[in-house]
Order: structure tokens, then sequence, then C-alpha cells
């Protein structure tokens, strides 16, 4: 249990930053180098590399060295563990308490005929 939410932790720590889910977004077309990574985020070189780093440690990207140029994939499994683990709590969103407007008529009503 203790490895599982290290793994959720370091997943949705990875997935909390912008710059990262944009770099998500673009593997998600397919395979590309660093360069063309960086490219659309207004950021340094090496802070892009932080951000490539931090999506490596978390299983969600991989790396391969063609050359002199860094090749980055996306590696989505991770992400099925993190699905899981938020369908344990798709009754709170999609049960009553999800429609909110649906269960506070429901109660007025409720509290109307006692």
């Amino acid at each position: 249990m203790v490895e599982r939410n290290q793994t959720l932790n370091r997943l949705f720590h990875a997935l909390s930053a912008p710059p990262r889910r944009v770099i998500l977004a673009r593997l998600m077309a397919g395979e590309c180098s660093v360069g063309e990574l960086a490219a659309p985020l207004n950021m340094s070189l090496p802070a892009v590399t932080k951000h490539l780093k931090v999506l490596e440690e978390c299983g969600l990207m991989q790396r391969r060295v063609q050359g002199r140029v860094h090749r980055c994939s996306l590696k989505a499994n991770p992400l099925s563990e993190a699905a899981e683990w938020l369908e344990n709590y798709r009754m709170f969103w999609e049960g009553p308490f999800g429609d909110r407007a649906g269960y506070l008529d429901a109660l007025c009503e409720r509290v109307a005929n006692e």
C-alpha cells in the first residue's frame, strides 16, 4: 500500500505542473526531441530538462539518445493506476452528491414534507 501511495504521489506531482501536462499532450502525438518539446514552452532548456526528469521518474516518459539528440516518448501505463484510484471516487461526482442542485432540491423537499 505504501509503495502504491508513493507511486501515485509521484504521478500526481508530475501531472500538477502545467508545463509537464503540455509536454505529455505533445508526446501523445508521437516521439519528439527535447528541443521540439521545449519550443512551445517559454522557458530555458535546463528548465524543460528538469520537467522531463520528473516525467521520467514517475514512468510517464522514456528518453532514448540518438547521436546528440534525446528523443522522448510517452509511456501512459502509469495513468491507468491513477485512473483506477480515481474510479474509487466516481460515485461522489456521479452519485447524488455529484448533482448538487438535484440533491439540495430533494433534501429541501424531504424537509418540507416532515
